[in-house]
């Protein structure tokens, strides 16, 4: 069953007030590749970006103590 009009207010303003938006861009066929790796191991995109991010950023961290 699709979401109601106020239901989809609701979840636009709840991703509005809790999260930020990046826009991303990648050459024609790597979203494919990066969905696929993804979903071999059991995570939607957006977790395994989040992951990668959060990865180097540690790695960058360790490295300028």
């Amino acid at each position: 069953m699709p979401a109601s009009k106020a239901q989809q207010k609701a979840v636009a303003k709840y991703m509005a007030a809790n999260y930020d938006e990046i826009k991303l861009r990648v050459k024609k066929g790597k979203r494919d590749e990066i969905k696929a790796h993804a979903e071999q191991r059991g995570e939607s995109v957006n977790a395994f970006i989040n992951r990668a991010i959060d990865s180097q950023m540690e790695r960058d961290n360790e490295s300028a103590e």
